[in-house]
Formats: structure tokens, sequence, C-alpha cells
């Protein structure tokens, strides 16, 4: 019904004060101070924001795809609508029959879906206005562009024809500074106070006093330029309505249009920082600063005025996060800030917004790291995970362009709430949040990888608390759910093995090796608990299946290789056995003493296996084989079986290895650790010489490698290395070593290798994970071997023989120390656990007198010690350890 009298409209209870409204034919729009939009009307075409579901909205409701986004000022044209953003971006919906939304294309039907102008983003918008079936926009170098109905010349293109497109208005003069846009016609006022007008003109509209319509800009004389009577006025203003136009001044200052009220600024954030106490006033509106997420994102919308390009962030992060840690730092504000009713409101919009800004702003908030914030963070994550693919992917790659410590802020809101959820025991009534928790720590995840390195380390997602969940459990229903869509299946961590700590991913390695053994539930305390490290040393399984291999001490290579040959593949999943046969005597051997002889003997050059690098420190696959292509697949079989059996091995490969079996690409720095001088030569060409030192070096792209020359550019033979083609030069080098000349045997030694390992809980590890758990680490610390031994029968730590020992151990050199370690555990090298994990047990020998050497026992890491009393004892207990230490190792005693 019509209203004869004005009328309060009645907006939603949120205390905001509206700054702007604007009116089309049948439909009405109104602009918060926090820069949030509410439409009502009629929305045949679209024009109310409201998506097709709505016909019509009889009162005002807000435009929730435009949650979060600055709106700074609104225009309502026929039955469309425009939306200016603090940093430039117009938004538009609504009828666009006549192109007038300027998205180079015409929709009979309307556009229901607000979207962004692309042609007017690198403009840099400071105005919109909207006629019935046109629409102008002013730029902040005082440009003015139309688009749209042009049957009336109300464009200003000097034809009547429609553009879909905006178009530069030409003969203006000049600069403009204000644009308004009646029914068919347009007004621009120049920075020079000149009236320019175009379009319809049967009722006087242009202010030619013909009655014509006019096709380009035609300039309006004003009373003050032809009458010298008339004063001429100063601070003009113009106003178009349906046909007629104002022009005016204003006595007193008014808001700027196009300004959010409400925003926060430097000044105001000093000065509320100051206040020892706040009042009313300003408590309210640090609360109604975090009532709107429009408000929020304005408060650090960057003020630079740049174009934008497409996808282009325009919060700055850095204030953003500054702002908080000053603002929760003070009490009084700390109590004002409120996130749970805008967490709610963005809940409510997560497939409608246009642009997901919001989250970079307050995922920079430290409330929400906070265990009182859990809901809060989880809510976030549900609405980070309903967006919109594109919205999901324009998040992702503003992730990825943070600093390291914001990105850790991000990080830390989910990685924190997913602890807390796990830690209080609360899975069980929260697993779909906690599967949106780990949802969002995926995206950031993925962030985080840019270009070929990562931005903050990867235990920044490890999450201790993993381990509180039922590993078994959790493998069972990975193993079970394996080819199931996500949303049809239960929470599976093992689908997000980026929280796992490393413990952790070993101990999924590990389960379903036991489980493949058939042996896993012999194991005491696996069903419910994560298991321990020492898994990495479980003892020797006496029951069966087995693989079994029969070697002899002579022959330990050429045994080895010729039952693996000759193995059926599904064996090598058994529980491992190895026996030698040495003088018609056969023996059981411990594996870790088997590994660490056969791989001494693969890796020295004798072998023939593989190539050196100058210090003979590591070694790589050579371009060309002098031993059968085969061997590199046993080799490859051997390598898993090491990984399966849970045993260190000595491997000495570059990094290069480990990135490889885990699809990740090598680089430089791969060459830098396998041959140090020649990246450093490469590093030179590309970093520190000039063109002509670059020229001068004289170099070709026929290569030395592997005792061979080789052509990287097979195109061109003896292509020259030029300042323009080094980075190619270097990358197609290093392609060549670590890929193109080994491609055949790596393929074998892969293949090998995951006959034996899952490749889908290998690729659970990083490189750099798969290399320590393998090869071990050199972390030594060796007083914390010594805290961490046990001792057995008459021992003590204060046994008279044990201080003896301990005191000797300490003057031995690092590497007698690391022979030592050999003697005691088969391998030389540190778990990836640490020496914490390497707990040594301390018992007397048997039946021994002081003649007796130590020995040991390194499948229990057992250190059997005779009592040494000669005078003097230390000297006894050093020539006895070194003798021991030095000719000792496991089965191949010396």
């Amino acid at each position: 019904s019509h209203i004869q009298r004005p009328s309060r409209v009645s907006l939603p209870k949120m205390s905001i004060q509206i700054i702007q409204v604007a009116c089309g034919n049948a439909h009405s729009m109104a602009l918060t101070k926090g820069g949030d939009v509410f439409s009502w009307g009629l929305n045949s075409h679209g024009q109310l924001g409201q998506g097709k579901a709505v016909p019509q909205q009889f009162a005002p409701s807000l435009v929730r795809a435009l949650t979060g986004v600055a709106v700074t000022q609104i225009s309502a044209g026929g039955s469309h609508t425009l939306f200016l953003t603090l940093s430039g971006l117009v938004y538009c919906c609504g009828a666009n029959k006549h192109g007038q939304l300027g998205l180079n294309r015409v929709d009979e039907k309307g556009r229901f879906n607000i979207c962004v102008v692309p042609a007017l983003r690198p403009l840099g918008v400071s105005f919109i206005s909207c006629g019935e079936s046109h629409t102008a926009v002013l730029t902040k170098e005082g440009n003015v562009f139309t688009s749209g109905e042009g049957r009336y010349g109300q464009l200003g293109h000097s034809c009547t024809s429609d553009e879909v497109r905006p178009r530069l208005v030409e003969g203006l003069g000049g600069p403009a500074s204000q644009i308004a846009c009646g029914r068919h016609h347009t007004l621009v006022l120049g920075s020079s106070g000149q009236l320019w007008a175009f379009g319809l003109g049967d009722k006087g509209q242009t202010g030619t006093g013909q009655g014509e319509n006019s096709l380009s800009p035609c300039l309006v004389q004003l009373p003050w330029t032809s009458d010298s009577a008339v004063a001429p006025l100063g601070d003009l203003n113009i106003s178009s309505g349906w046909n007629t136009n104002f022009i005016y001044t204003s006595s007193a200052k008014v808001p700027e249009v196009g300004r959010i009220i409400g925003r926060l600024d430097e000044t105001k954030l000093q000065k509320w920082l100051r206040m020892r106490r706040g009042d009313v006033e300003t408590r309210r509106e640090i609360e109604a600063m975090f009532l709107t997420s429009s408000s929020l994102v304005a408060s650090f919308t960057k003020a630079d005025g740049t174009p934008l390009e497409a996808g282009a962030l325009t919060v700055d992060q850095e204030a953003a996060s500054r702002a908080f840690d000053q603002m929760l730092a003070v009490p009084w504000i700390r109590q004002s800030v409120k996130l749970d009713f805008l967490v709610s409101l963005l809940a409510s919009c997560s497939r409608a917004l246009k642009s997901p800004e919001i989250f970079m702003v307050l995922l920079s908030c430290p409330l929400l790291q906070e265990d009182s914030y859990v809901m809060e963070a989880v809510a976030l994550a549900i609405v980070i995970c309903d967006l919109r693919k594109q919205n999901q992917a324009l998040l992702e790659s503003w992730w990825s362009s943070l600093s390291a410590p914001l990105l850790t802020r991000h990080i830390m809101v989910f990685k924190n709430a997913l602890a807390f959820t796990l830690r209080t025991n609360v899975l069980a009534t929260h697993k779909p949040g906690v599967q949106y928790l780990l949802e969002s720590l995926k995206l950031l995840y993925r962030a985080n990888k840019t270009g070929k390195s990562y931005k903050v380390p990867l235990s920044t997602f490890y999450v201790e608390e993993v381990a509180t969940i039922n590993p078994v459990e959790d493998v069972s229903l990975w193993l079970a759910f394996c080819k199931e869509e996500e949303d049809k299946i239960p929470i599976i961590f093992c689908r997000y093995p980026f929280v796992f700590p490393l413990d952790c991913k070993v101990a999924v390695f590990n389960i379903l090796a036991f489980v493949m053994k058939e042996a896993y539930y012999e194991l005491p305390g696996m069903g419910r608990e994560w298991p321990e490290p020492w898994l990495l040393d479980a003892p020797e399984f006496t029951s069966g299946p087995f693989f079994q291999l029969t070697v002899r001490r002579t022959h330990l290579v050429e045994d080895t290789f010729r039952q693996l040959a000759a193995s059926d593949h599904s064996t090598f999943k058994r529980n491992l056995l190895v026996r030698l046969v040495d003088d018609h005597n056969v023996m059981i051997v411990n594996k870790r003493d088997f590994f660490l002889h056969v791989f001494d003997e693969l890796i020295v050059p004798e072998s023939d296996m593989f190539m050196h690098n100058d210090s003979r420190t590591l070694v790589w696959f050579p371009p060309k084989p002098k031993v059968e292509e085969n061997k590199y697949f046993l080799f490859g079989v051997l390598c898993g079986l090491a990984l399966y059996n849970h045993k260190i091995i000595h491997l000495p490969f570059p990094l290069a290895l480990f990135k490889k079996l885990l699809r990740v690409r090598t680089s430089l720095d791969d060459m830098k650790e396998f041959d140090p001088i020649m990246a450093e030569s490469w590093r030179c060409i590309l970093e520190d010489y000039t063109p002509d030192e670059v020229e001068a070096l004289d170099l070709t792209f026929t290569v030395s490698w592997g005792q061979e020359e080789v052509e990287l550019d097979p195109n061109e033979a003896g292509k020259p290395v030029t300042w323009t083609n080094r980075k190619e030069f270097v990358a197609t080098f290093v392609d060549h070593v670590f890929n193109k000349s080994v491609e055949g045997v790596f393929e074998l030694f892969e293949r090998g290798f995951f006959k034996v390992c899952n490749i889908d809980v290998v690729e659970f590890f990083q490189p750099e994970e798969l290399q320590a758990v393998m090869v071990g680490q050199e972390n030594y610390d060796w007083e914390v071997f010594k805290e961490s031994t046990v001792y057995e029968g008459e021992y003590h730590a204060y046994h008279p023989n044990i201080l003896t020992f301990w005191e000797v151990f300490e003057k031995l050199t690092h590497e007698e120390k690391k022979k030592f370690l050999l003697f005691l555990t088969g391998c030389d090298r540190v778990p990836f656990v640490g020496m914490k994990r390497t707990i040594m047990r301390v018992a007397v020998l048997p039946n021994s007198s002081e003649r007796h050497l130590p020995e040991s026992l390194t499948c229990y890491l057992l250190l059997l010690l005779p009592i040494y009393r000669r005078y003097p004892a230390d000297r006894t207990m050093r020539t006895r350890l070194l003798k021991a230490i030095n000719h000792n190792r496991g089965f191949w005693k010396e």
C-alpha cells in the first residue's frame, strides 16, 4: 500500500547509524556507518542483491553477499544497483538489458548475483551514479566513464548506441570533480567549476534552453558566468532528479560521501590507547567496530589507492596485526572487543560472500587463539570450508602472500582449537567441528608452500595432541574408506598427515607394517595408544610367516641380491629373518647388523654401483651404470626392507633422493649439497656476475657430467650461455643431474622401494623427515645418553666400575664415541627421536675376568661390562673398551 506521510523504516536490531540511502524505480537501499548494506523492495531483475530466491523484500534485509566488503557508497538505478568500496572496487547487480552494469555483456533477465565490474578495477573509481538504464563513474584522476543505454545521448559519446563496457567520456575540457545521473541525462561538474550536461533535454534537463537532446557534453551557462551582477559561488555540489537538476553550496561541512564514518584510523587508535578508562561512547565505538565485518575490513584497507589487479588483497595485514596487539594489551579495550556476533553473522553468509578479506583481518586477532574462543574458531573453520571454491582459492593465494609471522597467526587459530578439542576429550561430541578445523589447516598447509620452499616450518602444523586418538582405529578407518568421498566418511586423521608429529607418522607406518606382518596384535598397548618410538628397535620376531635371507660373510651382497631377485615380491612384506651360514653353522643374526654391513659393501666405490662426489662423502646414481640395471631395483627393495623393518641404514645420498621418492622437485640447493663448488659457481652466474662477465666465461650448454659430455639443449649443439638464458642453463643442468641422466636407474630403484613400502604412507613424510627416519641424524647429545642409561644386577649409577666407565667414556674422542654407539646399537647415527630414546642397559658380563673385553647385544642395546679392578682401573677400562669397539662389530667380529 502507498504511505501518505513519512514513516520510520524499521531496521534489524543493530546499533549502527545509517549514513546513506538510495532509491530506484521500485527498490530501496541503505548504507550503514559500519559499511553494511540493506535492501528492500522489488527484486524483478536482482537489484536487491538477495539472489533469485527473493522476488521482493518487504522490510530492510542485509545484503549478505557484501558482508566483509567495505562499501562506502551506494547508487540505485531504475532496476539496477551499484556499490563502491573503500578500495575503489565497484560491485553491481540488477537489470543489464542495455549493459548498464558495464560487464561487457547484456542480461535480458538481469543479474541476480552480485559481482565486481572487472573493467572498472584498474581505474580507481571514486564516485558512482546510476540513471534509469545507464551508469556513470568518476575516477580519482577526474575521468568520467559511462555505460548502458545511450538512446538519448546520456552516455556522452556523440551517438545513441548502447555501451556494454565503461567508456571514457571525451570533450569535458579538463578533470571532473562530481557526476550525477538523472533518468536519461547526465551532469558533470568540472574541477574548475564548469558544468557539463548531455542526454535527454525535452524538459530542459541539459540546461541549454533549447529542449533538445545532447549527444555529447555541452557546457551549461551558469548565472555567474553570463551575468556580472550574480556573484560566483564556491564549494559547489550537483544533484539530479528524474528530470531535474540542482546546483548548490553547503555552508557547513558535511561528512564526505564515500567514507565510512566508523572506520579506525591511526589517530583514533592512539586516542584509545592513551585512555586509562574508556567512556561509554568510546566503548560503543569499539563494539561497533567489531559488530560489522565491513567496518573491520574498512579499518585496515590500504590507503595507497593504486589500481587493483584481479584477486588483489586490499587490507593491510601488518597494520591489523599491530593494532590488535596494541588494543588487546589494554584491559578495558580487551573487555570491549566481542567477536561472537560478528562470527555468527559470517556463519549465515558463507555461501553468499563475494570477498573473503574479512578472514584475513579477523584471523590476525590473537583472541581467536585462546581456549575461550574455541567455538568461534570452529565456526570460522566451518564458514571457510563452506565458501565457494573460487573464494577458497583466493583465500589460499592471499595466505601464500603473507609473511611467516602473520601466516603463523592464522595457522595457530585452528591448530590451537584442534589441540584443545583433542586435549579435552570432546572429539566424540564435536566431530564435525574437528573435520572443519582439519580442512582449514589443509588449506593453510597448501598455502604455506610457495615456490621451492615453505613460508613457515612444517612443524608449525604439528598437533601433539593427535597422540590422544586411537591409532589402530584411525589407521583401520583410513584403509577401509580410502576410496570413499570425504563427505561420506568419519573423521580420519590419517587423511591429514601434516598435523602428525614425526613420531606419530612413524607409528602409523609401523602399525601398517605390523598389520601386514600379522603380528601387530602381539605388541602390548598398541590397541589404544600410539606405539612408542622404540618400535624402531622392536625385538626380533620368532614366529612366522617370514621372508628369509640366508647369506655368507664372504658373499653378502651377492647372496642378498640373488635371493631378492628370486623371491615372490609379495613375501617382502613378511617378517624379515636373516640367517648367516659360516663353516656349515647356521645362526640367526640381528637385522641391524645385516643392514649395516650390506650397505657398507654396496656404498664403497669398489661396488661400481654409484658415482661419488669429489669429497667422497655422498653418492648418486650414475648416468651410465657399470653393473646390471636390475641391481638398482634390488637396491630399492633393500632400502624398502630397511625402512619396513625399522632399521637405520648407511645411505649417504643427498636429500634429492628422498625428494624424488616423495615427488618433490629438486633444486640448486640439492646440487649445493652434492657438489658445493659447482653449485657456488652457478650461484655466481645467477646472482653476482654482470652480463659481460657471463659472456666472458665462454660457457655452452655442452657440459660434462658422469664422465660423459652432454648436450643440455639437443636442438642446438654448443649453444652459448648468455645473460638472458643463464637461468635456463642452471635449471636444465640441475634437471639433468637429478632427473634426466638417472631416469632409468631411479625408476628401477623407486619401483623396488615401493614393492616393500606402501607409497600412501611413505608420502606422509617430508623429504627431511624420511631421510631422518631412514638414515638417522648426527645430533649427538652424550650427556642425555648418560642420563638415560639403565643399570641391571649389581650395577648402579654410583658403582665404582660404572663411575670409571663414564670417566673413560667422557675422555673418548667424538669419533671413538660414535664407534661405541656402533658397537652398542649396530649403527653410529642417532635415531630421529634423538639420544633420549637410545637407552643403554648395562649389566655385568657373566663369568668374566679382567682379561675379558666388554660385549654387547645390539638388539637389546645391552652393554655387558666386566668389572675391572686392576690398578689403574681407568687405564684397564680404556684399553679393553677401545679394543672392543674397534674389533667387534656384531656378527662381523674381526
